[in-house]
């Protein structure tokens, strides 16, 4: 019989890094199973014995043990180079899958499938799938994507973000905008309520009843919302909910308002009806730029969750809900916080123009 091997010596620094990582519940199995190796060889129990206990070879307890005492903590839960699971896909198949996937759509398709990718190269479905989720390639999705040609992209950027990051004081920032052709919508039939193993069901069809235009300012400081239901939109409802905002806002506050290019936002009597009240700040975004507008996000909640799923037998009816919302809203307000900076957002806008000229020119 062999003699014992002797044991294991632990630094204090390196035993408890090992005892937390034997009790871990979210640690690879394996390196779980090293450090419980590793304290029983540090106790002196034989290899035998401990290789019972955790479930693997002597051998490996062995092995465990001379690389601890030659590395210590540093490599515990790296692989040496030749040892583990040998890929079964060569590198150049993954490259190939990658290049197509990339650069390449298949005939008379838009993208790549799983089942399409694994046909063309001669590799199961799953591996294809393991190589995108590797990479993070996800070839079924797409995202809505446009870089603002606005001139004046750069100090109006920076002119809103200084509104949220740092807003004035005596004043209050409002981001305005309108969520036009709102449709009061009834289906043909009513939904069925909810139920064990089934959601709520409603018709695929649908009534028309009409529809109308919110114009909203969410204030930027509290979450708070003015809003105000108008069937048309033009300059003159624009005037009309400005006339709004300046009987809600305490007369000693500055109103900085920013909202989008819109022509009635400009248009000669709101020119005028602005030079006659002088608190009033309008801060344009860029064009094409209606995500550094806070109210957009409001109005995302807005259609999720009172009118995507709503029913709604008239016009007015729309506007009760579009105004309990608001009123829910308003009870206990939460503001959006706006956490980019402009510099930040410029470095990807780059970045961006950047990779559109490559493509162009290609």
């Amino acid at each position: 019989m062999s003699n014992p091997a002797p044991a294991l010596t632990l630094s204090e620094a390196e035993r408890p890094v090992l005892e937390a990582l034997s009790k871990s519940q979210v640690a690879a199995h394996r390196e779980v199973q090293r450090a419980q190796v590793l304290l029983m060889a540090a106790d002196g129990f034989a290899n035998e014995w401990i290789a019972r206990v955790v479930g693997v070879n002597p051998g490996t307890v062995r092995a465990w043990r001379v690389r601890f005492a030659e590395d210590g903590l540093k490599k515990l839960g790296s692989v040496k180079p030749g040892r583990g699971r040998k890929p079964v896909i060569p590198e150049s198949k993954i490259q190939e899958i990658v290049e197509l996937t990339q650069n390449s759509r298949p005939e008379a398709q838009t993208h790549w499938s799983v089942r399409t990718m694994a046909a063309r190269t001669g590799v199961s479905p799953a591996q294809v799938q393991r190589i995108w989720a590797a990479r993070g390639l996800k070839p079924h999705l797409v995202e809505t994507f446009k870089l603002s040609t606005d001139p004046h992209f750069d100090e109006k950027l920076i002119d809103v973000c200084g509104l949220y990051i740092d807003p004035p004081e005596n004043a209050i920032v409002l981001c305005l905008d309108e969520k036009t052709s709102i449709q009061a919508l009834d289906h043909t039939q009513p939904s069925l309520p909810m139920k064990k193993g089934r959601g709520e069901t409603m018709t695929h069809d649908y009534k028309r009843n009409g529809t109308t235009t919110l114009f909203a300012a969410l204030e930027v400081a509290t979450g708070k919302v003015i809003g105000s239901c108008i069937p048309k939109h033009r300059h003159e409802e624009f005037l009309a909910f400005l006339k709004t905002i300046e009987k809600q806002v305490p007369a000693g506050l500055q109103i900085h308002l920013i909202l989008d290019n819109y022509a009635t936002h400009k248009h000669a009597d709101v020119k005028a009806w602005l030079g006659r009240h002088p608190r009033f700040h309008l801060h344009f975004t860029p064009t094409s730029s209606s995500w550094l507008n806070l109210v957009e996000r409001w109005f995302r909640d807005l259609s999720d969750k009172a009118l995507r799923r709503g029913v709604f037998h008239s016009v007015p009816d729309l506007i009760e809900k579009i105004e309990e919302y608001i009123q829910v809203n308003n009870k206990d307000p939460k503001p959006l916080i706006w956490t980019a900076t402009a510099e930040s957002i410029l470095e990807k806008v780059s970045r961006g123009r950047v990779a559109l000229q490559a493509i162009k020119q290609n």
